[in-house]
């Protein structure tokens, strides 16, 4: 059987493969989910929609109602107006990146993005024939703009910016966000904004690009913010035409987001938020605590703002990484998350503290 080139050249998540060396008692620092349970009110608001029969297709981009909360949700907490039409409710954060990617990229084409960042993004450029073009992070760990300018090329289509970002927990400076706006618009280039950690900052305060221009699709989800990785709800913002580009993917590679979901994430959005609250300042919490533990062992890392991973700077991150799994403590290597990861290893603080109590003991031999 032969396949396409373009699933040649990507290969299975390196997130996933660290998994594999993990024995029955192993701490799980490697997926990036949050630890706690889907608040209540918004089960509850999933189970109603059972009982009363949403359980069908629905409008393509989505409920009129969840769309619309989501438009007051933008304009209430990132200041961008975004009207209903303009928004879409997808399978997840993932399946808008998808969208975004597919749209805006053709054969030979590049996309910015950061070397580390998460890995979808270098993938799915690749996925439709694209080329994945890395920008250093300067020393906060964050997308410069005049690293920026210096890649871009006339193949140049699109810039990925991810605040609070994944690997590294930093957050984009204002001053960062509006300059790389600017060379978008300067170039005509489109901004894909992945804002799914904007609710874990804990230094800092989150800015959307879009504030700044229109050539931008902000995309984020329910996932993080109230713990509901598992519901596969995410949404993503368009000015003028693009959301019509991007409809004409979606109903054909998933039709509509789930319905149960949608109805579930009207309740996060629009029910009380102390519970995203509390999440957050328990992270704080236990990165306080993580970080304590590896300035002791003398680590050089540097004090995530946002998001829950720390991302400590090591002499070989994959041979790292195997040693912490002999030991029963999964991290990922930073490899997975490009060349500029090499020397590091991620840790995700997702995890109870009573863990990353007994996962600091286990590493400290080999750290």
């Amino acid at each position: 059987m032969l396949f396409a080139s373009c699933t040649e050249e990507i290969e299975i998540s390196g997130i996933r493969k660290c998994f594999e060396a993990a024995g029955p008692d192993a701490i799980n620092l490697g997926l990036g989910q949050p630890d706690f349970d889907t608040p209540g009110h918004i089960k509850e608001a999933a189970i109603n929609a059972i009982r009363e029969g949403f359980t069908g297709y629905s409008p393509n981009c989505g409920y009129p109602e969840l769309l619309l909360a989501i438009s007051e949700k933008f304009q209430r907490e990132n200041n961008i107006e975004y009207q209903p039409e303009e928004i879409m409710a997808t399978s997840g954060a993932s399946e808008a990146l998808f969208l975004a990617i597919s749209v805006l990229v053709d054969r030979g084409e590049e996309v910015l993005v950061g070397d580390p960042s998460f890995l979808s993004y270098s993938a799915l450029t690749k996925l439709v024939g694209g080329r994945p073009v890395g920008v250093p992070l300067n020393q906060r760990l964050t997308m410069s703009p005049d690293a920026v300018a210096e890649r871009v090329t006339r193949k140049t289509k699109a810039i990925v910016l991810n605040s609070p970002g994944n690997p590294t927990g930093a957050v984009q400076r204002e001053e960062e966000v509006r300059g790389i706006a600017e060379i978008a618009d300067d170039h005509d280039l489109a901004i894909i904004s992945d804002e799914v950690y904007e609710h874990f900052i804990y230094e800092g305060r989150h800015v959307s690009p879009a504030q700044f221009s229109d050539n931008v699709i902000t995309i984020n989800a329910v996932s993080k913010t109230y713990a509901m990785t598992g519901w596969r709800l995410g949404y993503m913002g368009a000015k003028g035409i693009t959301l019509e580009h991007l409809l004409k993917v979606h109903q054909y590679a998933q039709a509509c987001a789930s319905s149960i979901s949608q109805k579930a994430a009207y309740a996060a959005l629009t029910g009380p938020q102390d519970c995203v609250l509390a999440m957050r300042d328990e992270f704080q919490s236990r990165r306080d605590m993580l970080m304590e533990g590896f300035e002791e062992m003398g680590m050089e890392l540097h004090r995530p703002e946002g998001a829950f991973y720390l991302f400590p700077r090591v002499i070989e991150g994959d041979d790292i990484a195997a040693h912490m799994a002999k030991v029963g403590v999964i991290v990922v290597p930073g490899s997975a998350f490009g060349p500029g990861g090499m020397e590091h290893i991620r840790i995700s603080y997702a995890a109870s503290r009573e863990k990353l109590a007994t996962a600091l003991t286990r590493m400290r031999g080999i750290l």
